[in-house]
């Protein structure tokens, strides 16, 4: 995550860590990206921004001339670990912070997954546009507002569980006084964009991947019946807010 708030740490660990590779939400939205037409070429250069461990741009380099990732902590061992492993050669990582630093060069395509709600200034999106060439395309996701528990956790007095549910239900001025992290309605997400100079060509609800339940039985039975299929026209189902824009 690019979240520079160092007051998200607690001891050894930091709120927002970045996906598992093998976690179902990371192939869920690289096969969105892919779908998106046009959006995957060989002769294009992709910027990750929070790219995290590299998991989401790893499985994206293939597809792509170039892929550089982008974040203020450092996952840099693993990343090239499990590059080394699939043999990708044209992906790498950088440590910045982007709210405060620039990067060099121009890009076509740009993702930024679960990122944007960790930035200290939501507006910060607004600074994109200056690494992107014109007419480049955007796929984005943000943490859905009407998913059933608080995605990123919350710093809630006297209970010792921080993903109450229904807590992100509450709203913005509640919410982000006790929130680890910004949560965003479909308006507010395509909003943002907007002024920030780009145009929404599509949004939709991903499906809630369950990762979280462990192997057996309920979590068979829940992806077959209630969570089935890649996004969902129900709000509540959903934990993620996926998002295509273009540079205007």
């Amino acid at each position: 995550m690019t979240r520079v708030d160092e007051t998200l740490f607690e001891g050894e660990h930091y709120l927002g860590r970045p996906a598992d590779h093998t976690d179902k939400i990371i192939t869920r939205r690289v096969d969105l990206v892919k779908a998106i037409p046009g959006f995957c070429n060989k002769n294009m250069d992709l910027l990750e921004i929070g790219c995290g461990n590299g998991a989401t741009l790893l499985l994206m380099a293939p597809e792509m001339r170039s892929c550089l990732g982008v974040d203020v902590f450092d996952h840099t061992a693993e990343f090239e670990k499990v590059k080394k492993e699939q043999g990708i050669t044209n992906a790498e990582v950088i440590l910045k912070d982007i709210e405060n630093e620039d990067l060099e060069g121009k890009f076509d395509r740009l993702i930024c997954f679960e990122v944007i709600e960790h930035f200290n200034d939501d507006k910060s999106v607004e600074r994109f546009k200056r690494w992107l060439k014109p007419g480049a395309i955007c796929a984005i996701s943000v943490p859905n507002k009407w998913w059933i528990f608080e995605t990123h956790g919350a710093r809630l007095p006297l209970l010792p569980w921080n993903r109450v549910p229904f807590f992100s239900w509450l709203p913005k001025f509640i919410h982000e006084r006790f929130a680890n992290a910004r949560i965003y309605t479909r308006s507010r997400i395509v909003n943002l964009m907007e002024d920030a100079g780009f145009e929404v060509l599509e949004t939709k609800y991903i499906m809630a991947p369950m990762d979280v339940l462990k192997e057996g039985a309920l979590k068979r039975f829940a992806l077959k019946n209630i969570f089935n299929g890649e996004t969902t026209s129900v709000p509540f189902k959903s934990t993620s807010i996926f998002l295509v824009c273009k540079v205007k």
